[in-house]
């Protein structure tokens, strides 16, 4: 960072300091590292013992100043409706920074690395953080969804089968089966890809949906679960939140343990409102497929073209989720993706 951009945000910092009520001055700045996004992040520690986490477009595009008034807008909403999301202190109209709690540095991620899954105390402490992150889920799905304002969204304000076409399954075919894998697309994949987002779309969407809900975004704060980075949420089905933490490749949950967890989100479900289970199970395995390919697709694109290693070392752990649900019987409709994930076993391997 240059001497004049660390002056900027300073000014920021001061600025949106002032306008929550904090002492500003002796402000310490100390940039955060971010995984795949192109925002900027800093703690913040002030003189009067406040501590904070500033956030801020890293471009002047229209998508990230969306994606800002977003996170301020959203998160409000959740706010209002109980959701453990960050305090929101002040939003700067000029920079389009946000001022927000600071979580500390404990995620669900880092809190699993820490267990020893082979130890029943390290594997139950394990299974007690997903439940409680399924239970803090669930009622956010729900409550937020009650006067949520699609006009919050910075991106698409509901996830259908277009955006599973388009951001998703050819994600997943631009940037890991070509870019990252160098192979052509074989034919009759496009059909099978339609045919699985058309299960998935059947699924009712009108519900909060976070869609980035994996362990790095779930941080874990006096003993409890908090939810980060909902700036992208939309409207759309329970099961692909729940999906995406189940399959998350950064923890590699075991399938016992996926298993076990999904019964219990369904039981905590089925307290709230009646559900089909056999058809929210179809349900969910489409959207998990769905959003397994969007995993990839966003790994390759992360790793090869933004330079960021770090995802490089999750690509095998979420092929391999791919292929185990692959290997679900419900999906014999799906024979040339099978090809092509064992395909991709291979060339890794090699």
């Amino acid at each position: 960072m240059s001497e004049s951009q660390e002056i900027n945000w300073r000014e920021t910092a001061v600025r949106l300091a002032h306008l929550a009520g904090f002492a500003a001055d002796g402000l310490a700045l100390e940039p955060v590292a971010a995984d795949g996004s192109l925002r900027v992040f800093f703690r913040l520690r002030f003189t009067d013992g406040h501590r904070a986490i500033l956030v801020a477009p890293g471009e002047a595009s229209a998508m990230a100043q969306k994606e800002a008034r977003a996170s301020w807008l959203i998160g409000r909403h959740l706010a209002a409706n109980g959701a453990p999301t960050p305090t929101l202190y002040a939003f700067d109209e000029q920079s389009l920074a946000l001022l927000c709690e600071d979580l500390g540095t404990i995620s669900l991620f880092t809190a699993a690395q820490a267990l020893d899954r082979n130890d029943p105390q390290g594997r139950e402490k394990l299974r007690d953080l997903y439940r409680q992150t399924l239970t803090a889920l669930l009622d956010m799905q729900l409550q937020a969804a009650v006067g949520f304002d699609p006009h919050w969204c910075c991106d698409t304000q509901i996830y259908d089968k277009k955006l599973m076409l388009e951001r998703e399954s050819a994600y997943f075919l631009r940037s890991y089966w070509r870019d990252l894998l160098g192979q052509e697309e074989p034919s009759g994949l496009a059909r099978e890809f339609d045919q699985l987002a058309a299960i998935a779309a059947e699924a009712p969407a009108v519900f909060f949906l976070h869609r980035d809900f994996q362990s790095r975004n779930i941080m874990i704060h006096e003993d409890r679960p908090r939810f980060i980075d909902y700036q992208g949420s939309r409207l759309g089905p329970l099961g692909y939140d729940l999906a995406s933490l189940l399959i998350d490749p950064y923890v590699g949950l075991d399938p016992k343990m996926q298993q076990d967890l999904l019964a219990f989100y369904l039981a905590e479900l089925q307290k709230r409102i009646p559900v089909d289970e056999e058809i929210f199970r179809r349900h969910f395995l489409a959207l998990a497929m769905q959003r397994n390919l969007q995993i990839l697709g966003a790994f390759a694109f992360l790793s090869q073209r933004r330079g960021k290693i770090f995802f490089t070392a999750y690509l095998q752990p979420a092929l391999a989720s791919l292929n185990h649900l692959l290997g679900d019987s419900m999906f014999s409709f799906l024979p040339t993706l099978q090809d092509c994930a064992r395909r991709a076993e291979e060339l890794l391997a090699g």
